[in-house]
């Protein structure tokens, strides 16, 4: 064999163990070109822009300068309300006075009794002495008549002696309902400074908690 058919066998064996060594081997990696190498220096150098934070922003409540519409006009003023406590107007009375408290900072509430008038007073006082008179006689009996210048006693107290508990019951009770209604006067009369400004005597109603308001509003602020 010449040296000729040599290098033609040896040359495909060659080239296939360059091939076989290519696979296992790794390309190293390119050279970074001096533009590349500035553009990663001025990135590693180029400083970070820190914004500022900025605080969150509320929203601010607004200073109660208006308090219902109407402003701090009632600091010092005095509400008086006087209502019927026998006719249970209690409840009325502190919603009205919780209410103008909270739309009128400053402002004095008083709640008291509206009395009734004079003669009915006197009356209420009258009906007790009645009460306890009518129940002493059916518990003392006959013998109390001639005491009292009768010679025999009345007939309706033959009537009330017949059924002594229910009459004694129903002299209570029919007494204090009798008082009851005397003393009261149902009334629901409100004062600002002194003047009136509501009435339910004239006018057959509760006020309303807005008309109330808007009521005692116009009045501070006319003075």
């Amino acid at each position: 064999m010449d040296r000729s058919q040599i290098l033609l066998l040896g040359l495909p064996i060659f080239l296939f163990c360059s091939d076989i060594l290519n696979l296992f081997t790794t390309s190293p990696p390119p050279k970074p070109s001096p533009n590349d190498h500035h553009n990663i220096h001025q990135f590693q150098t180029k400083p970070r822009q820190v914004l500022p934070q900025q605080p969150l922003q509320f929203p601010k409540q607004k200073s109660s300068t208006i308090v219902g519409g109407l402003g701090n006009i009632g600091f010092g003023s005095v509400i008086n309300i006087n209502f019927c406590v026998s006719c249970s107007y209690r409840g009325t009375a502190v919603t009205m006075k919780n209410m103008l408290e909270s739309e009128f900072p400053g402002m004095q509430v008083i709640l008291a009794n509206h009395p009734a008038p004079l003669p009915k007073r006197l009356l209420s006082k009258v009906v007790p002495v009645v009460q306890f008179g009518i129940i002493g006689i059916i518990l003392a009996g006959e013998q109390i008549f001639p005491r009292l210048g009768f010679a025999a006693p009345p007939p309706w107290y033959y009537s009330l002696r017949a059924n002594r508990f229910g009459s004694i019951a129903s002299t209570w009770l029919f007494g204090n309902l009798i008082q009851s209604f005397l003393q009261s006067s149902g009334a629901f009369e409100v004062f600002c400074n002194g003047e009136l400004v509501f009435s339910k005597l004239m006018e057959h109603r509760f006020p309303g908690e807005i008309e109330l308001r808007d009521v005692v509003g116009k009045r501070l602020a006319s003075l």
